[in-house]
């Protein structure tokens, strides 16, 4: 149960903080004791390519529950199973995955409670 005793309103598109990185940015935007963010990936980008320099890890060690806004991404967890993710789809990703954009249409998502470390230098 959370701390926070009073209701509270903020806008997503006035995030508290955006990481920008190579094809891609999260606006992170904190409300209670939550993080909500708002993934923007272009065509071509990859969490190999684009953040694996930055976590230097193997493959994306962090979960992801989403709700996809527009465009579509492939993900290759460990294991070797895949699953590809469009608009409408929620999503819940465990640690150890590849992703990438699939197509020329730019991947928006909005993440629930589980980014405040992603792609943090």
């Amino acid at each position: 149960m959370g701390t926070t005793t009073k209701m509270q309103k903020k806008s997503i598109n006035s995030p508290d903080e955006t990481r920008t990185f190579d094809k891609g940015k999260v606006d992170l935007t904190k409300i209670g004791d939550t993080t909500i963010s708002r993934m923007y990936l272009e065509p071509g980008w990859s969490w190999e390519k684009c953040i694996k320099p930055i976590a230097k890890t193997e493959s994306c060690q962090a979960s992801h529950t989403h709700y996809v806004v527009s465009g579509k991404v492939r993900v290759k967890m460990n294991d070797g199973s895949e699953e590809e993710y469009g608009p409408g789809d929620v999503a819940y990703i465990p640690p150890g995955h590849n992703t990438w954009v699939v197509g020329n249409e730019a991947y928006t998502a909005i993440e629930f409670a589980s980014m405040e470390n992603y792609a943090k230098r």
